[in-house]
């Protein structure tokens, strides 16, 4: 069936904005939003019960459940609040030595650069961001260049699978496969992947991949995943210790010990993932996305023909599905995207990278055309007054 024309009056978004930032922070339909909040009344009822007797069987189910959309076993996964929390996870178990090496693009998300940062202050490691120009060309060409980076020194190689800044897919399988083969561990960084392109831990193999639940498979704020291959468990070590160290009643798992018990925290987000799943299998998730991509598209064609400026890769689902980033001229893009928001009514980042100004669209199953035709309308009106 196609997919569902009225999306947008199943979410509880601002009906007046056009919410063109979904690559933010996500938005959660009310349905699934409302069986997140049936868990938090569940807890409240009888707490106790609630957290020392039934949510360790919940929690199971739930990662069963999002451990089959990702083609992994529920104890090679447990649930954390965002990506960024799972990166840090990894890297504050690694041990890194001086001289130890990172690998990563000049394209990742600005959270685990400043994580990077901080680690190899305190421990000697180097990280490197391996320069990817833009516009990219094949996935070929960007494996070659970006392992071009690998040293005899390199101990981690971590990657995005979609870029933050530049909204770019990466062909982390054929780096995950070059690592491996070469002895380097591999962190995958999937914040916006989960939900907007279709998911296999088997095929991906890395060695540690997160994804944000609450992002494009539109679960609550803060359900989000790590998973860690079966062998690589053991190099994962509490950010938090608690009473998952040393488990008196210990499941089987060190791993899942370890990361999902430490302390009195709300997981109704998590319990509510599998919602958050059923929902796109009831509306047709894959006919959603490729319309999304449609109009994507859509945007490319009328934005690239605003601003005469080349896409950053090419008009192929290898590269972009639901998000996509485009040049602008130079110009002030606070005040664009301030003016862009308080005068048109258009949620869209805006921002400098690599001291040039881009734009970055999503679009999800709640956006049209009209949509993009308010962003260009505004984009086009402003610009002029905004430049740098």
């Amino acid at each position: 069936m196609p997919p569902n024309p009225n999306l947008k009056e199943l979410f509880l978004l601002d009906p007046t904005v056009a919410f063109l930032n979904h690559g933010s922070f996500g938005a959660t339909p009310r349905v699934v939003f409302e069986k997140y909040q049936w868990w938090q009344r569940e807890l409240e009822k009888q707490p106790v019960e609630f957290i020392a007797r039934r949510v360790t069987d919940l929690l199971k189910d739930a990662r069963g459940a999002l451990g089959a959309y990702v083609n992994a076993r529920g104890d090679d996964l447990v649930f954390v609040a965002n990506a960024t929390a799972a990166m840090n996870i990894v890297a504050r178990g690694l041990n890194l030595q001086p001289g130890d090496e990172i690998l990563a693009t000049d394209h990742e998300y600005g959270a685990l650069d400043r994580m990077w940062r901080f680690l190899c202050r305190k421990t000697g490691a180097v990280y490197k961001q391996q320069k990817i120009s833009v516009p990219v060309t094949t996935h070929a060409d960007f494996v070659e260049t970006f392992w071009a980076g690998v040293t005899p020194r390199t101990r981690v190689i971590f990657i995005s699978h979609i870029t933050a800044p530049t909204a770019l897919i990466l062909p982390v399988q054929e780096i995950c496969r070059r690592a491996r083969a070469a002895g380097i561990l591999t962190m995958v960084d999937g914040a916006h992947a989960l939900g907007q392109i279709p998911l296999d831990m088997q095929t991906i193999g890395a060695d540690f991949y997160t994804g944000n639940a609450h992002k494009w498979l539109c679960a609550p704020k803060g359900s989000a995943f790590l998973y860690a291959r079966a062998d690589a468990q053991h190099l994962v070590e509490p950010l938090v210790v608690s009473w998952g160290y040393e488990a008196e009643l210990p499941s089987g798992s060190k791993f899942i010990d370890e990361q999902e018990w430490t302390g009195t925290r709300d997981p109704a987000a998590w319990l509510a993932t599998p919602d958050a799943i059923q929902f796109a299998q009831e509306h047709n998730w894959d006919a959603v996305r490729a319309e999304c991509h449609e109009i994507l598209r859509y945007a490319r064609e009328k934005i690239t023909a605003l601003t005469e400026l080349d896409p950053i890769c090419p008009d192929s689902t290898d590269w972009f599905m639901q998000m996509a980033t485009f040049a602008l001229p130079p110009c002030d893009d606070k005040e664009l995207k301030r003016r862009l928001y308080d005068e048109f009514r258009v949620e869209v980042p805006i921002w400098k990278w690599q001291d040039k100004a881009w734009l970055r669209v999503s679009i999800q199953g709640y956006n049209s055309r009209a949509d993009v035709d308010r962003l260009v309308k505004g984009v086009g009106a402003l610009l002029g007054s905004v430049s740098a």
